[in-house]
């Protein structure tokens, strides 16, 4: 599945596409010192290719998918947390705008990759904290959609983003060579390890025990913890095919797909579990007073 050792990147970049590895090599792309199955892809004139065809175009409809979340969102005007489950939407719009770029393998030059792979890394961690507030609104501990809810929602998500993105700029662009022994075996960076693989993994648990004793113990409901098991799984199962089943699927096919499709298919629906999850916890219209009367 990748390395036990703490901090370590080699193994995890062998075996799967993800996009912090971009950061992590001297080549242009997912190509490093730790070899592995390489995408292929689609041939492009001028000896160059277009790797990873499936992620891009799987990105692509996330894209438009999300996009129609919002829309829905929208008219549910009497939902709670309508505002910030915009928001979290719009920075899962961000994530798949940058994985295009990121892991789809554009023939592009280094240096655009890695800005785009720093603000795809950046979205990550920003939007499992969005998702995991989305959570806590639905405590009511602040009025939803009000200017404080907001504001403390992108200040925070501000915040985690612009120091994640930093480092990983930091990392990729050398400014100051704090980063540079990450780009030799066994490519350690503490920092981007716990940012990038622990700290949304929390998040997102987070979200999940938050949204369940909310469902469970204030709502007494059970139908919607269906949707939001559901999400879970095809999250973790999206993270399967990437982690573990990778190599596999790119031995298998001479290099011409690997996990990273099917991490973007699940995940898209993951997205949309947990907004069916929403939905079916939040109302669309407010009640009217009995009695009631209307001129």
């Amino acid at each position: 599945m990748g390395s036990t050792e703490f901090g370590n990147f080699y193994d995890f970049c062998k075996d799967s596409t993800l996009p912090v590895c971009n950061i992590l090599s001297e080549e242009n792309g997912q190509a490093g010192p730790w070899g592995g199955c390489e995408l292929k892809g689609i041939s492009l004139p001028g000896d160059k290719h277009l790797g990873n065809l499936g992620t891009i175009l799987l990105a692509g409809i996330s894209i438009a998918v999300t996009a129609l979340l919002l829309l829905k969102s929208e008219k549910k005007k009497a939902a709670v947390g309508r505002r910030e489950m915009q928001l979290f939407l719009l920075g899962y719009i961000l994530i798949s705008i940058c994985e295009i770029f990121s892991v789809g393998e554009f023939p592009l030059n280094k240096k655009v990759r890695d800005a785009f792979t720093a603000i795809h890394i950046g979205a990550i961690i920003a939007t499992a904290w969005m998702l995991m507030l989305n959570a806590v609104v639905g405590y009511q501990l602040i009025d939803d959609g009000t200017a404080m809810s907001m504001g403390l929602m992108l200040v925070s998500a501000a915040i985690l983003f612009v120091g994640t993105g930093y480092i990983a700029l930091d990392t990729g662009f050398q400014f100051t060579g704090y980063w540079d022994s990450s780009y030799e075996p066994p490519n350690r960076n503490i920092a981007l390890y716990v940012l990038y693989q622990l700290v949304p993994l929390i998040f997102i648990v987070a979200f999940y025990v938050l949204e369940t004793i909310l469902v469970l113990r204030i709502l007494n409901e059970t139908r919607p913890m269906a949707y939001l098991t559901a999400a879970a799984i095809l999250f973790a199962a999206g993270q399967v095919f990437n982690y573990v089943v990778s190599r596999y699927i790119c031995d298998g096919t001479n290099g011409k797909i690997d996990g990273s499709m099917f991490q973007t298919l699940f995940t898209l629906l993951s997205v949309v579990m947990v907004w069916i999850f929403w939905s079916s916890i939040t109302e669309d219209d407010w009640p009217a007073p009995v009695g009631t009367t209307y001129p």
